[in-house]
C-alpha cells in the first residue's frame, strides 16, 4: 500500500513539472512574439501640402504647314525639268513640262477653224439684217463657232495637264526624274514644302480634351536639342479617336530654326494648371489592388489600411486626391509584410 502511494506521488510530481514547463514555454513564446511584433521597423512619410504644377508630356510630330507631292496628271515624256533641289520657288513657277507638240498642233488647227467661222458668222450677220439668209442658217454657223471655242478650251486644258507648276511658295525637296524620262500618270516628281511655317501635331488623352483651347501655349523639346520651343494651338480634331481614345491637336510654331525639321518627333509639355496644396506621397507606398489603391497609415502606433484616389504622377511622387489628410503618417517600406493592426517602430521618418 505504501509502495502504491509512493508511485502515485511520483507521477503527480512529474505531471506537475511537465505542465509548469509547458506553461512557461508558451508564455515565453508569446512574449517573444510580442517582442518581435513590436520590433518591426519601417520607414514612414508624413503627408504635408506642397505646390503641384499640373502638366503632362506627350509625343508630337512636326510637319510643314503645306506639304505636297508633285505629280503629273497625264503620261508622257519629260521635256523640261525645273526642280531646284533645296531651293525656294514662287507659286505658279513651271517645274516640269511634258511633250505636247501634238496638242499644240491640234490647238493651232482649231484656232484657224475658229478664225474662219467667225468671219463667216460676221458676213451672215450682215445678210440676216437684209433677209439674205434665214435665221436657222445663222444659228447653225453660231453653233459651229461656239463648238470650236469649247474644243479649244478642252485642248488648252489638256495642254495644261502636261505642266506641273508650284501650287504655293515653298522649297523643293529631292527630285526623282530627269529630262527625257517617260512617266506614267501620278508619278512622284518631287515634294514641295513651306518651311517658313511649321505645325506641330500631337494627341492628348480624352480626359484632358476640354482643357485644350485655341490660343493655348504649349512647349516642346526635340531629340537633337535641349532648347525649349513654343507653339500656339490653332485647332483640334473636334472628335475623339475611337481606337486610341485620344484627341488630335494642331499647333503653329512661333519661330523657325534649323533644329525644327518636318517629320521629326517632339516631346510636348502641356501645363494644365496648378495646385498649391496638393498632397504628394512616394509612389512606392501605394498598394495596388484589383479595383482600388490603398496605403498603410499609422494610427496610434499600429498599421491601418486606407483606400485612396490618386491624381497626377511626378517621377517618384504621386498626388492623392482622396483618402488622406495633412499630417497623416504613411508607411513606405515593408508594406507587403504588414497586416492590419501590426505594431510599428520607425527606423526613418521623412516629410
Amino acid at each position: 500500500m505504501k509502495k502504491v502511494n509512493f508511485v502515485i506521488a511520483i507521477v503527480l510530481i512529474l505531471l506537475t513539472v511537465f505542465f509548469i514547463k509547458v506553461a512557461f514555454t508558451k508564455t515565453s513564446e508569446k512574449k517573444h512574439e510580442g517582442k518581435e511584433k513590436v520590433q518591426k521597423k519601417v520607414d514612414a512619410f508624413i503627408v504635408s501640402p506642397s505646390f503641384l504644377l499640373s502638366e503632362i508630356t506627350v509625343t508630337g510630330e512636326l510637319a510643314a504647314f503645306n506639304d505636297v507631292e508633285l505629280k503629273n496628271e497625264v503620261a508622257g515624256r519629260i521635256t523640261i525639268v525645273n526642280l531646284p533641289e533645296g531651293k525656294f520657288v514662287k507659286e505658279g513657277t513651271l517645274l516640269v513640262k511634258l511633250y505636247d507638240a501634238d496638242l499644240q498642233a491640234s490647238l493651232m488647227k482649231m484656232e484657224s477653224q475658229l478664225d474662219i467661222q467667225q468671219r463667216i458668222l460676221e458676213r451672215q450677220k450682215q445678210l440676216l439684217r437684209v433677209n439674205g439668209i434665214s435665221q436657222n442658217e445663222y444659228e447653225q454657223t453660231l453653233l459651229q463657232v461656239n463648238t470650236i471655242r469649247a474644243d479649244i478650251a478642252e485642248e488648252k486644258a489638256l495642254i495644261r495637264k502636261t505642266e506641273v507648276r508650284a501650287p504655293f511658295d515653298g522649297t523643293i525637296g529631292l527630285r526623282d526624274i530627269s529630262v527625257g524620262a517617260v512617266v506614267s500618270a501620278s508619278t512622284l516628281l518631287a515634294i514641295i514644302r513651306t518651311n517658313q511655317k511649321i505645325k506641330l501635331d500631337f494627341y492628348v488623352p480624352e480626359k484632358y480634351g476640354p482643357i485644350i483651347s485655341v490660343g493655348m501655349k504649349v512647349h516642346f523639346t526635340m531629340a537633337n536639342s535641349d532648347k525649349n520651343f513654343e507653339a500656339t494651338v490653332i485647332a483640334t480634331e473636334q472628335g475623339i479617336d475611337n481606337s486610341t481614345r485620344n484627341l488630335k491637336v494642331r499647333a503653329i510654331l512661333s519661330s523657325v530654326s534649323k533644329e525644327l525639321i518636318p517629320g521629326a518627333f517632339a516631346n510636348v509639355n502641356l501645363q494644365l494648371g496648378s495646385n498649391p496644396k496638393a498632397l504628394m506621397i512616394p509612389s512606392h507606398a501605394i498598394i495596388p489592388e484589383e479595383e482600388n489603391k490603398s496605403v498603410i497609415v499609422a494610427q496610434h502606433g499600429k498599421a491601418h489600411f486606407t483606400d485612396i484616389k490618386t491624381g497626377i504622377r511626378k517621377s517618384s511622387m504621386i498626388e492623392v486626391t482622396d483618402g488622406l489628410e495633412v499630417g497623416d503618417t504613411i508607411i513606405t517600406s515593408g508594406i507587403m509584410f504588414l497586416k492590419e493592426g501590426d505594431k510599428l517602430k520607425y527606423s526613418n521618418i521623412k516629410r
